[in-house]
């Protein structure tokens, strides 16, 4: 039997995309498109409105209007940014990023410092904040001293979030015709239990096809910053006097690693001296006295 269910949960599909063209049915607001409630309360304000009863049922929320086109894209785009600042002070710059960050009504999500003694002082600042104070944000960066970079992204995720939608409602709609077939419970029970299986199957799907609109909006309805803050690297114009200065020092130090150097050697030619001067007393003695001449 199991071709059988195979046979039904196909005819079942091809019902289903044959009712996507026809008139949609009337759909709750809190079916579906509703934002997760553990995200921050800003993020909420900004995300796209809900599906009203007077929606489509591909889920499109208001948003722009292609020409010719028969679906409305949601106004979805995600914005992020980073930046380069030099700064005057660093504890200073730190604490006017986190003002920055409250009045904009985001926060700053994570930092990292630099301040040892030899090293540049530096920080990298991480803000999120509402989608649309995103360029109060960038604005308000002249005022912790002077900007060096700016790099602002956009990625327009509306298409994706059309698609997905119009995937989770077609399988809600096959989701409605396997729990009809088990409630005929017309087949035996092997038969049953594979509909059931294709049933966690689909709603498995539409778990995830939520869990990415959810994001979508998440991610569009908040924005990030990341900032780049050091303090000037400090140059140290010495001049002439100091030219000479370090070159006597230069000096010193090359005389004093020459007598060093001369130190080190005494103990290869100190050995070499003693016993070049005992061969030589060895070869004086034993060495022949020349023959005397014959006398006339």
């Amino acid at each position: 039997m199991r071709p059988l269910v195979a046979t039904i949960v196909v005819l079942a599909s091809l019902s289903v995309g044959c009712e996507l063209n026809r008139s949609a049915p009337r759909q709750t607001a809190e079916r579906g498109l509703e934002l997760d409630k553990t995200a921050p309360t800003y993020a909420r304000r900004a995300a796209v409105p809900a599906m009203n009863d007077e929606a489509s049922a591909s889920g499109a929320t208001t948003g722009l209007q292609l020409p010719g086109a028969t679906d409305v894209l949601p106004n979805l785009v995600i914005r992020s940014g980073t930046a380069s600042i030099q700064v005057d002070s660093l504890d200073r710059a730190i604490t006017l990023v986190r003002a920055l960050a409250q009045r904009v009504g985001g926060f700053v999500a994570g930092s990292i410092t630099q301040a040892g003694q030899g090293q540049l002082h530096s920080a990298s600042l991480e803000l999120r904040m509402p989608a649309e104070r995103f360029d109060d944000a960038v604005d308000g960066l002249r005022s912790f001293g002077k900007v060096e970079s700016v790099n602002i992204s956009a990625q327009d995720v509306g298409e994706e979030y059309v698609d997905v939608n119009a995937r989770m409602v077609n399988a809600r709609r096959l989701e409605a015709r396997l729990i009809e077939l088990l409630a005929r419970r017309t087949g035996k029970l092997g038969d049953v239990l594979d509909v059931e299986h294709e049933l966690a199957r689909v709603r498995e799907e539409i778990e995830r096809y939520e869990g990415r609109l959810r994001y979508l909006r998440s991610r569009a309805a908040v924005s990030t910053l990341t900032l780049n803050v050091h303090e000037q690297i400090p140059v140290v114009d010495q001049g002439t006097r100091g030219i000479i200065a370090e070159s006597l020092r230069q000096s010193w130090r090359n005389l004093v690693a020459l007598i060093a150097f001369a130190i080190q050697s005494l103990g290869v030619i100190a050995p070499l001296a003693l016993v070049g001067s005992g061969a030589w007393l060895v070869a004086r003695r034993f060495r022949r006295p020349p023959p005397k001449p014959a006398a006339a």
